[in-house]
């Protein structure tokens, strides 16, 4: 069984994605034309925010949205230590200083009394991650960062339309930085993101960064970057945030039959979801100490996983220069070694919830 299948077959979204394709090609129009502007103002009033900016892919949404933030060598920006590689690489971007922080070890995420322990004077920004699917508590987290004049920037690469508190992530920091990857919840076609902000001059500086530094061609006000999301990928990701809701039920009702068929399997630690957050399951991430073990079986049995991350970002060769070693961060290490993200997707089948389940307790 595979991991994943992005649901291009689906004739109805078939229709939908072959009718943006036709409107883009009609015009003749295939960068920062009216598809991008209709997809940012649709995905802006999803979110809540007064803006989306949309731009070439997530790491280039968090790296535009700390320059647009006004982020600098020399700053501290705190990051959770258990992550993808793409929120330390964004402060790397930047020239500042990575400050990881311990997650909560049941939800993966940042929390602010964790957070407050890592500010010093030094400080300049946080960057909550919304892991696989699990939004970050963002109230307390954002009256922490008023406290101490703390820019934050949400990274919600994995959790399109969850809920913090009865809102959505997009509109729970002062920016949120979205990646629409294609197995994303709301994914392209290709690579694609873009950052929501209620915050019209940070919202402006953005438009300037991602075109060059220029507002009008040919004058260039900032040292800007080329990172657009196109017309054609802007088309498509109109078709499907139309279906988000319904594709985030549709993942919740599976990691739901998961729940229920492995409730009370032995050496198994099941996903969490807080009872203020409503969790899309990006991923259905599992924690077991047997893992290589667990994963060779199902292997065997034809079921494909993955590990969302096996080797903790401090360890990684990119950011040697930061001098962590190994039990430095025991909670993220425990995470590289043991979650296994079990297959998940909307038109998956209930049954094959039920085959995976089957597999794993057979063991």
């Amino acid at each position: 069984m595979k991991f994943f299948d992005l649901g291009l077959g689906d004739p109805t979204l078939r229709a939908a994605m072959d009718a943006g394709y036709r409107r883009v090609m009609d015009r003749g129009w295939a960068i920062l034309g009216p598809e991008l502007e209709a997809f940012e103002a649709e995905f802006a009033a999803y979110c809540g925010a007064g803006h989306a900016v949309g731009v070439g892919n997530g790491l280039d949404a968090l790296v535009l949205a700390l320059r647009a933030a006004g982020i600098t060598p020399g700053a501290e920006v705190i990051v959770p230590s258990h992550t993808f590689a793409a929120t330390w690489l964004a402060v790397e971007a930047v020239g500042a200083t990575i400050v990881p922080v311990e997650p909560d070890p049941t939800t993966y995420v940042l929390t602010a009394e964790a957070v407050a322990a890592a500010v010093t004077a030094r400080t300049a920004a946080i960057i909550p991650v919304s892991l696989y699917g699990h939004p970050v508590d963002m109230p307390p987290l954002m009256e922490l960062a008023a406290r101490h004049r703390l820019f934050v920037l949400e990274d919600a690469a994995q959790s399109h339309g969850a809920l913090c508190h009865g809102r959505r992530t997009g509109v729970l920091a002062h920016a949120t930085a979205f990646s629409f990857y294609p197995t994303k919840n709301l994914g392209a076609v290709g690579d694609a993101g873009a950052v929501t902000t209620s915050d019209d001059v940070l919202a402006e500086r953005l438009r300037m960064l991602r075109n060059y530094g220029s507002r009008q061609k040919y004058v260039h006000e900032v040292p800007g970057v080329n990172s657009r999301l196109d017309e054609l990928q802007a088309a498509f990701l109109r078709a499907r945030l139309e279906r988000l809701d319904e594709t985030n039920d549709r993942r919740r009702e599976r990691a739901g039959r998961y729940g229920e068929r492995l409730r009370g399997a032995r050496a198994l630690t099941l996903p969490t979801e807080a009872n203020w957050a409503r969790h899309v399951y990006h991923l259905y991430v599992v924690r077991t100490a047997e893992r290589a073990t667990l994963q060779a079986r199902l292997a065997d049995r034809g079921v494909e996983t993955l590990i969302h991350y096996p080797t903790a970002c401090h360890l990684q060769p990119a950011f040697a220069h930061l001098g962590y070693g190994r039990g430095d961060f025991p909670i993220a290490e425990a995470l590289a070694d043991e979650v296994l993200s079990l297959p998940l997707w909307p038109g998956m089948a209930l049954e094959d919830v039920d085959t995976v389940a089957a597999a794993i307790l057979d063991g």
